[in-house]
């Protein structure tokens, strides 16, 4: 497993109810299957996309520019670092 050694967004805000991330995306690209890594100081865990989500709308792939919302598998914080996982 090789992890990009720069971030290619952040965590915007964390719904801790529905346990969804919105993710803004500064570089790069994510897809339905992709790895990713959340990480923020020593709190960090892995998971691989299963949906994405933008305006409400099911989307397959986002990309540099793009603010989606994501299922987390464990709780997150604002201002987490999101990885992409190779």
């Amino acid at each position: 497993m090789i992890i990009m050694d720069k971030p290619i967004g952040k965590v915007a805000h964390y719904y801790d109810k529905i346990g969804v991330a919105v993710v803004d995306i500064t570089t790069g690209a994510i897809k339905i299957g992709d790895s990713i890594k959340f990480k923020l100081g020593d709190d960090e865990f892995s998971q691989v996309v299963e949906s994405l989500q933008m305006e409400h709308k099911s989307v397959s792939s986002v990309k540099k520019g793009d603010s989606f919302g994501l299922k987390v598998s464990e709780p997150t914080k604002r201002g987490t670092l999101v990885y992409l996982v190779s």
